[in-house]
C-alpha cells in the first residue's frame, strides 16, 4: 500500500446542510475543495475548522455568499487544484471549464452543479465531481469524496458513501 503524501477533501451541491461525516472524513486532510452550491455560510464554517478550504460559487449562492470566485486555485505538495461549479462533464466539458484547467494548469480539476458522480481526464487534469452532498436535488445518494496523493505524484480517489438523499446515514459505532 502507497502512504499518501496529501489528502484533499471533495464537497459539493451541500445547499445548506452539510453530513456531520464530512467533517469526520476530513479531519487531517491538507486542503478541502467546496464545488458550490454551498447554500449558507454555516457549511464554509464548519468545514473551515476542518482543514485549509478552497470554495468557488454555485448558481444557488447569492448573498452573503455573492463574493466567491467562479473559479479557484490551490497548490498542495506542487499540484495544483482547481475548482468551477458549472463544468459539464469529462466527456463533454464546457468550454470555460477547458479554459479554467488551462488558465489556472490544474492537475486537478473540482465541479459540481450536476449532481451526479463522474471522474475522468481533461488536458492533463484529473476531472472529479464528487456528486452532491446535500439533501436537495434529484439525485438518489448522497456522495463526497477524498483524493490522495503519493510520493510518487498519483492520485487515488475514494468515493464517500452518504446515504440516501432526504436523510443522514446510519452509522455504527
Amino acid at each position: 500500500m502507497t502512504i499518501p503524501v496529501v489528502t484533499i477533501g471533495l464537497v459539493s451541491d451541500t445547499h445548506g446542510w452539510l453530513d456531520p461525516f464530512c467533517l469526520e472524513a476530513f479531519d487531517g486532510a491538507d486542503l478541502i475543495v467546496h464545488a458550490g452550491d454551498i447554500g449558507r455560510p454555516h457549511v464554509l464554517d464548519q468545514l473551515r475548522e476542518v482543514a485549509p478550504l478552497l470554495v468557488v460559487k454555485g448558481n444557488i449562492d447569492g448573498d452573503p455568499l455573492h463574493h466567491l470566485p467562479l473559479v479557484d486555485v490551490a497548490e498542495v505538495a506542487g499540484k495544483r487544484v482547481a475548482s468551477l461549479h458549472i463544468a459539464g462533464t469529462p466527456w463533454r466539458p464546457k468550454p470555460r471549464a477547458v479554459k479554467a484547467i488551462r488558465d489556472t494548469r490544474a492537475d486537478l480539476f473540482v465541479v459540481g452543479h450536476s449532481h451526479m458522480w463522474a471522474v475522468g481526464q481533461v488536458e492533463g487534469a484529473l476531472w472529479v465531481n464528487p456528486g452532491a452532498a446535500g439533501r436537495q436535488g434529484f439525485h438518489k445518494q448522497r456522495t463526497a469524496a477524498r483524493v490522495h496523493l503519493d510520493v510518487a505524484g498519483e492520485w487515488s480517489l475514494e468515493r464517500l458513501e452518504l446515504g440516501p438523499r432526504g436523510r443522514p446515514k446510519a452509522r455504527v459505532g
